[in-house]
């Protein structure tokens, strides 16, 4: 049996970034939590941590850390559900970590779950990553479900498809006008000698626009990196670049600077999936229902063929 102080010790550590920050918020010294966090590992055999400048954990340790947060989800759901129990002023809220990307999330995903969050006093810790790597969170044990482009299930995971992510290529009018000939047709060569506007260096969304509509791979262009939403958007409308933004986002843009299409028409198509625990809480199935209702509202249909991002 494993050891609830010892477990509890290690997803502190892991969840604070150090064990200064983990005595503080478990209210022990510094060598209590230490003491825990060696016993622990010396019980199963195995390091569970990876000491450095950053900590993180091993393959074990990233076991425990989902295997941690499952029980304190069902433990949580368990204690709600007992007739008469009482929970201590500010203890009834059940808190749910998930990984999703920065477009989702804005877009479809906490509008289609704000209304269940509310009702089930559900707090949300969300890790922002893009969708080819926040399945990441889910293996570490960070999270308990990922919107991500990754159809195969992860051990102990399901994958549900979700839908269609389509995002449009857009400029200020002036910037477009600077990518076409004199007979109005678009050149890629003039295009790439402009800056993208990218959301950070993960975002490979220009490179499948370039390949797909033009055959252009690996090309070099001048890039902005902003990765905040806002931002991003900022500099599209002050004419710094050229990006690639989702349909709902250009929907919903009454009042603000003009964005056209680089190339009306052409879209580069992001295939989502929801992986989540294959075994999972009460608190966090009804998430995943929201997450899966707000996508079939919010999201292009998935063709039947469809497999991972079609890039």
């Amino acid at each position: 049996m494993l050891d609830a102080r010892q477990l509890e010790a290690l997803v502190a550590v892991l969840e604070q970034g150090s064990f200064g920050a983990a005595a503080e918020q478990l209210h022990l010294t510094l060598a209590a939590v230490s003491l825990r966090v060696k016993a622990l590992e010396e019980s199963l055999g195995q390091r569970l941590l990876v000491r450095g400048k950053r900590l993180r954990a091993t393959a074990a340790g990233q076991a425990l850390l989902a295997h941690a947060r499952q029980l304190q989800l069902m433990e949580a759901d368990l204690l709600a559900s007992l007739p008469g129990h009482a929970p201590a002023a500010g203890r009834d809220w059940q808190r749910l970590s998930v990984a999703v990307n920065a477009d989702s999330v804005a877009a479809w995903f906490l509008p289609g779950v704000a209304p269940l969050l509310r009702q089930q006093r559900l707090l949300l810790d969300i890790v922002i990553d893009d969708q080819d790597h926040t399945h990441d969170a889910l293996k570490n044990g960070e999270v308990s479900g990922c919107v991500t482009t990754l159809a195969q299930p992860m051990r102990g995971c399901v994958a549900e498809p979700l839908g269609v992510m389509r995002y449009r290529c857009v400029a200020l009018p002036a910037l477009v006008q600077q990518c076409r000939t004199v007979r109005g047709a678009v050149s890629p060569h003039r295009l790439i000698a402009l800056p993208a506007v990218i959301f950070n260096r993960k975002d490979a969304l220009q490179d499948a626009f370039l390949e797909r509509h033009f055959g252009l791979r690996q090309a070099g262009y001048p890039r902005h990196f902003l990765p905040a939403t806002d931002a991003f958007m900022a500099a599209l409308e002050l004419g710094l670049g050229w990006g690639m933004v989702p349909e709902q986002e250009l929907a919903q843009r009454a009042g603000r600077p003009e964005l056209v299409e680089l190339l009306p028409g052409a879209t580069v198509d992001v295939t989502l999936y929801w992986q989540h625990w294959l075994r999972e809480p009460p608190s966090a199935q009804r998430l995943t229902q929201a997450v899966k209702q707000a996508a079939s509202e919010q999201l292009v249909p998935m063709p039947a063929s469809a497999g991972q991002r079609d890039e």
